[in-house]
């Protein structure tokens, strides 16, 4: 199928196309008259690439799970590998989360008079590590 088509197919511009072929998502297609012509199987790739991609998988990460991959390989094992490093990514950004939206909400509540006054009762530093659960 010609860029146009598949890119359609996909829910893509033919420049998103190009480009998971510059990052080597896709392998360089076949050409007929000078016109880029996909295989049937390149529309499962790019729906996979824009499916990881709305799970937040980096398209590096998508590179290394399609790296090699051929149309019989089995991918279970490869999802597991790749879910259970994002999932303790996410993990990690939900404890983040938390942590920020604690010091905001105390935030809410500041009645200092001063900057000075605001960076003594924040404990700020140059290190901001020991940023207390409650400012006041």
């Amino acid at each position: 199928m010609k860029i146009g088509e598949l890119a359609a197919r996909a829910g893509l511009n033919a420049s998103a196309i190009r480009y998971y072929e510059k990052l080597g998502l896709l392998a360089p297609p076949d050409r007929a008259g000078g016109q880029r012509r996909y295989p049937a199987g390149a529309l499962d790739r790019v729906l996979l690439i824009r499916f990881a991609g709305q799970l937040g998988f980096t398209l590096g990460e998508t590179r290394l799970f399609l790296h090699g991959l051929r149309d019989n390989t089995p991918v279970g094992p490869r999802w597991k590998k790749l879910a259970a490093r994002k999932i303790a990514e996410m993990q990690e950004s939900i404890a983040r989360a938390r942590r920020m939206e604690k010091l905001l909400r105390g935030l809410l509540h500041c009645g200092c008079s001063s900057l000075h006054q605001c960076v003594s009762c924040l404990h700020l530093n140059k290190d901001l590590a020991r940023l207390p659960s409650r400012p006041r």
